[in-house]
This record gives structure tokens, sequence and C-alpha cells, in this order.
């Protein structure tokens, strides 16, 4: 936390959210219910092509775009699911944290500069950019994305591209991520980091570093 002359604290310059969890809460376990109900297969089998398998990592980081995504899932599996009956599947798992998106409507209405840094895919990208859930992605100036930038949460690579977008220095910096060993790597590069447990307590600590919203 960055203080003044006189010990206040200085808002920061640029304020940082992660998607999952923070602002859209999301269910892995109900992706692959829906992924294995379309496919018939069990959920354990599509647990594994996904996440034993290094795929979705792999799509987290950009390595692979969604029909390669696609054709590796398939031949994983040794299925062929429709390809939009499967994408729906995987991405109806988003729901709107009523609490979070009420701190980032003050924040934006205060004129605070906003971005989002998230480790996301480019299907998931695409389902929620679409104006299916309101301020995403229009709250903010920046948005900074596993699957663009090459690098996922906790690698050093998504950060710095975090710090250069931004345009300010690490420390005029705020990130809440609800995974702590995000909140770690941030800081690591200096980032004035929080871990995010409720919409309240991430509201006390911006007003703890200075930041005025209306109620």
């Amino acid at each position: 936390m960055i203080r003044d002359v006189v010990g206040a604290a200085m808002p920061p310059k640029f304020i940082y959210f992660d998607l999952g969890n923070v602002l859209l809460n999301f269910s892995h376990p109900r992706m692959c219910r829906q992924m294995a109900e379309v496919t018939g297969l069990s959920e354990e089998a599509v647990w594994q092509a996904l996440f034993g398998t290094g795929l979705e990592l792999d799509y987290e980081r950009g390595r692979v775009d969604t029909r390669e995504f696609y054709e590796q899932f398939c031949a994983a599996t040794g299925t062929r699911a429709d390809f939009d009956r499967l994408a729906l599947a995987a991405c109806d798992i988003f729901s709107v944290h009523v609490g979070t998106k009420r701190v980032l409507a003050q924040l934006l209405t205060a004129g605070y500069r906003l971005g989002l840094l998230s480790n996301t895919n480019e299907m998931h990208w695409n389902y929620f950019a679409r104006g299916r859930f309101a301020m995403i992605p229009t709250a903010f100036e920046q948005v900074v994305l596993s699957f663009e930038v090459g690098s996922i949460k906790p690698e050093a690579g998504i950060f710095e591209a975090a710090i250069e977008q931004a345009g300010v220095l690490p420390g005029e910096i705020f990130f809440t991520d609800d995974i702590a060993g995000h909140v770690d790597a941030a800081r690591e590069l200096g980032i004035d980091a929080v871990p995010f447990t409720t919409p309240a307590a991430l509201l006390e600590a911006l007003l703890a570093r200075g930041v005025r919203v209306s109620a």
C-alpha cells in the first residue's frame, strides 16, 4: 500500500479483478457433468480428458485454439459430439457474483481505472463477453486473458502483461484473486494484491487504500 508524505493511504491508480469465483461463479464439475450428458461418457472420463491430459491448461495458455481443443477432446475420448452442443455444455457454468458486481459498479461510477486479469480460454471468453453478463467486458479499460498473452497465473508473464497494459508502476496496482498462489505471485512482482473472500472484505480493503465510492 502506497502512502503519501503524511502517512495517508494513496488510492491505487489501477484496479484489476480476477474473473472466476470473484465476478462470476463457475463449476468445473458441472461442466464435466454437462459434457458427459452430450457425449455419453462418464463424468470421470470427461474430467480425465480435460484435466488429466493437460488439454484444458493448454487451451487456457493459448497453445491450442478452439478447433484444436475440440479435435483433441474427440480424439482423447473416442467421441464426436456436435460442436455447438458440446460448446454450450462446456460454457453454461457461470453465474454472477452479485455482491462483487455491486462493488465493481461503485468503482466504475467513481471513475477508477479497472481491468480484468483472468485465466480463461477462448470458448469461455466468447460465451460471456457478448453481453451475457452486465459490465463484462465493458467496465474494463484493460482485459488481460491467459489464452491471449500465452501465460497463466501464477506465472510471471501474465502479471507482467497486466502491468504493461495498466501503464503504471506495480505498486500502484491493486489486484484481487480467490486463489492464494495467484495473490502471492502478484505480490512477488510488487503488485498490491489481496485474496478475495467476500465483497464486503474487498470493499474494506479498497477503502483502507484510500478508494472512495458512493454507497
